[in-house]
């Protein structure tokens, strides 16, 4: 549960870190590589740093205890750090589908449970 929320939170940082270079465009950031994530399996906080291009940088600070998300841009040339948005993740766990395209996850649980209850 705890990597499936971290990969959740991941994912949103990445997002947020998008948002950030909407206005840089025709550059591929698939070429720039995988962000480092500092996981470690007692860590009080999760730190996922992202660099885009030489203007700016996204941090995302994940307290999995709290469930709680921060975001701060940091403008490289200045060094100024703005803190972006505070979350709570924590009921966001627990929606079972969100901007889901068909098949949504009760429809297929509920065929899986058709297909095991008729008879071969």
């Amino acid at each position: 549960m705890r990597r499936i929320a971290v990969g959740i939170l991941f994912g949103i940082g990445l997002v947020m870190a998008a948002v950030c270079v909407a206005q840089q465009r025709g550059e591929v950031y698939a070429q720039r590589g995988t962000p480092a994530a500092a996981i470690t399996g007692n860590a009080e906080v999760v730190v996922v740093p992202t660099v885009f291009g030489d203007k700016c940088q996204v941090l995302s600070v994940i307290d999995p205890r709290l469930r709680v998300l921060s975001v701060y841009h940091i403008d490289l040339a200045t060094g100024s750090i703005a803190l972006k948005s505070v979350r709570n993740f924590q009921w966001d766990l627990q929606v079972l589908s969100l901007n889901n395209d068909k098949p949504l996850p009760q429809e297929i649980e509920s065929g899986v449970r058709r297909a095991m209850l008729e008879p071969r």
